[in-house]
Parts: C-alpha cells; structure tokens; sequence
C-alpha cells in the first residue's frame, strides 16, 4: 500500500492542528514546519474544511484549527476521503483493465482482501490516539519550524 502525499499532508496538518488546539494555526507556519508548499497545504485544508476536519478563518489573523476533536476524527475515515482511489493493480478498475489474466486470475480477491484489511486497521484508530506523546510531538514541530525559518526555507518549493 501506499498513500498519496495529500493523504499523508493531510494526516500531518490534522495532527499539527491537534498538537496545537490552543490556537488558530496559519497555513505559512505549518507550510515551514513540513516543508510543503503554502499552495498545496491550501489545498489540502480546503479539502479537510469541506469534509468538516478542519475550520478555516480567512483574513488577516487568519487560519485554522481542527473542527471536531481528535477523539472524533477516525483515520480509516479520513484516508478514505483523501486517497482518489485504492486500486492497487490495473484489474481493480474495469474501465481501465487490460490485463488478459483478469478473468481467471485469484490474485485480485487476495488484493482486495488486504486492502480491506489495511483500512480495517486504521478504522481502529482516532487522531488522538497518536497524540499520546504530543509534548513530544510538539517540540519536534517546532524545532523543525525554527530550523526552516532560520535557513530560509519558506516552504514555497
């Protein structure tokens, strides 16, 4: 399995978020903390905003902050939200399918046997979940927000 990188922008913004429930949260810091670009995480918070993760303030003194609390926001839910699709090999999407095999072939069920299974394991977990060491967490983002703000990087690459 693999997550596309707006699934993975969007676990890291809600986990930002939760490490961070004291305040409104602008889309420059959490672009410097990660490294993303303002222009993708922009749409990556439209995403989550229309979903109902994320609450949006626009305007100066702007940003963000999560919507529900971490305890209610389900990972398998939200991955499923973000990834365009899961199919893992070309037969998933009839459409698309060529492969010759497909009609006789018994890899497909064991395929999407273990993609439901992955999603099984993250409909397990809730965001606050991952947040049992947020002090952790926390100084983490913001050594990294201090190393790319002292070195330049704005996050704009």
């Amino acid at each position: 399995m693999h997550l596309t990188q707006f699934s993975d922008y969007s676990l890291r913004l809600v986990l930002y978020l939760a490490c961070h429930p004291e305040k409104v949260v602008s889309a420059d810091e959490i672009s410097r903390a990660f490294g993303i670009s303002r222009h993708t995480l922009v749409k990556v918070v439209q995403t989550l905003t229309d979903l109902g993760v994320v609450e949006a303030q626009l305007g100066r003194g702007g940003g963000m902050r999560l919507a529900k609390r971490p305890s209610e926001i389900n990972v398998g839910w939200l991955i499923r939200r973000t990834e365009p699709n899961f199919d893992l090999v070309e037969c998933f999407d009839p459409e698309a399918n060529t492969c010759p095999i497909a009609p006789a072939c018994g890899l497909k069920g064991a395929l999407h046997r273990a993609r439901q299974a992955f999603l099984d394991v993250l409909d397990k977990y809730s965001l606050d979940q991952f947040l049992k060491q947020r002090s952790d967490l926390a100084l983490l983002l913001e050594g990294s927000l201090q190393q790319r703000t002292e070195a330049g990087d704005t996050g704009g690459g």
